[in-house]
């Protein structure tokens, strides 16, 4: 740059024209019109901030992880409640890192092997269970509950085997499961419990955030969701081990713990022996694991760091919107079961789920024909039985690879006559009022 250019101020000047451009393009958005206004079941919630934060990073060029993702998982690690919080590329990813470490050599005979099996669910997202799959361990899938949506935890003790290492669950649409009863079947039984909190941040159990009970929590970061950084999630831990192996699966695998950018941060880089490499072996170049690479950007955190910043505006935001649908639709009791939250929990709702009664007057797919021409958009719950969708035929042909506990009755029951509707931030009082106007009416 040339000589006697002040930095400084034209930072500050571009950012400032960043506000300017986002009150330009984005503070006046267009008036509701009901019918013809599309309703998303979920968006991006934003301002100036977003876009300033998400600028100042890109000037600095770093791109990979750096200053604002540091910030970021100092932020999500106190907001959850616990000590330790991976960035990374998506939730997704996250609940990859979040299996893959429990296969780890680090734990010894606790470690999850090939045929060895993990209790979850079949009511809901595919890579909840992807990555048992991936690894070659069994899911044993057991039913959920009316209501709640989640697991039927009368049904864990018949679930276990001599084989169950872990079981890997999520708070359905913010709803969080039965911790009390999960937790004390993992902790009798010397199982990993996996919190899948994507769909969930914010949510309380007892007074505590979800995402801190189990030994490893995940959130994701995707739009939809309850903050956003376009793609992103984090994984969790409180314990020490595991924060280690997960940081060397992030990262590539590697046995060194130094920062993007950062060489020699334990002073022993080159005076280390590791198996039969040559002593001295540069240690930014061992491998301790079979890891990945996933990282999130650091223009990406800036987004998320903004973000984080509105999170419990949000979830209250979701907690109002919910109870205000809830109050529009107490009159359908009878032909809709609604969602309840678990007791003990004050749920960050990500969704109204609905379960259309066997005897009312029209079909879960009439009401949501009603709603979707309406503009309204409705989605299932995810993959409805999982086992059930396409990609577990090949499983069923070879006779193994999962186990079902008893029927999924409720499972069924759901992929045949549920569906939900949205609850996040960006709704108004028009927009709520709007959606149960069109249900009571479909129902007439």
């Amino acid at each position: 740059m040339s000589e006697g250019v002040d930095k400084d101020r034209l930072r500050a000047e571009i950012l400032e024209k960043v506000r300017e451009y986002y009150a330009a393009a984005f503070s006046s958005p267009a008036p509701f019109v009901p019918g013809k206004t599309r309703v998303g079941y979920a968006g991006r919630v934003f301002d100036e901030r977003e876009l300033v934060s998400l600028v100042d990073s890109s000037l600095d060029f770093w791109l990979t992880y750096g200053r604002f993702s540091e910030q970021f998982e100092r932020g999500l690690a106190e907001y959850v409640g616990v000590e330790h919080v991976l960035l990374v590329n998506s939730g997704s990813s996250a609940n990859l890192l979040a299996f893959a470490v429990l296969t780890s050599d680090r734990l010894g005979d606790r470690k999850v092997g090939r045929g060895d099996e993990v209790i979850t669910v079949a009511a809901g997202f595919p890579t909840t269970v992807a990555p048992v799959v991936q690894f070659g361990a069994v899911p044993v899938f057991v039913d959920v509950v009316l209501g709640t949506y989640n697991v039927d935890v009368r049904q864990l003790e018949a679930a276990l085997s001599p084989r169950t290492k872990a079981v890997m669950l999520a708070h359905t649409l913010g709803n969080p499961f039965d911790v009390d009863a999960v937790t004390a079947f993992c902790e009798r039984n010397g199982l990993w419990l996996i919190e899948d909190n994507c769909d969930a941040l914010g949510s309380e159990y007892r007074g505590r955030r979800t995402g801190s009970f189990g030994h490893i929590g995940t959130s994701s970061f995707y739009p939809p969701h309850h903050m956003t950084m376009g793609e992103g999630g984090a994984v969790y831990t409180g314990d020490d081990l595991l924060a280690a192996a997960l940081l060397s699966l992030r990262d590539w695998g590697r046995d060194c713990w130094c920062r993007s950018g950062k060489d020699n941060t334990c002073g022993k880089r080159f005076s280390q022996q590791f198996g039969t490499l040559p002593y001295g072996y540069d240690h930014k170049y061992v491998y301790s694991e079979f890891g990945y690479n996933l990282k999130a950007t650091d223009m990406q955190a800036a987004v998320g760091v903004a973000q984080l910043e509105k999170l419990p505006a949000f979830v209250e935001a979701r907690r109002r919107n919910y109870a205000r649908l809830r109050e529009l639709l107490a009159p359908l009791e009878d032909v809709l079961v609604m969602p309840v939250a678990t007791e003990g929990a004050d749920p960050s709702w990500f969704g109204f789920l609905m379960t259309v009664r066997e005897e009312a007057p029209v079909t879960r797919d009439a009401l949501v024909r009603a709603l979707e021409d309406a503009k309204i958009q409705t989605r299932m719950l995810f993959a409805g039985n999982m086992v059930r969708q396409p990609v577990f035929d090949r499983m069923r042909g070879t006779g193994a690879g999962y186990r079902v506990v008893g029927e999924l009755v409720n499972t069924d029951r759901i992929m045949n006559d549920a569906f939900w509707i949205g609850v996040y931030p960006g709704m108004t009082d028009e927009i709520l009022e709007f959606m149960g106007g069109v249900i009571q009416e479909a129902l007439r």
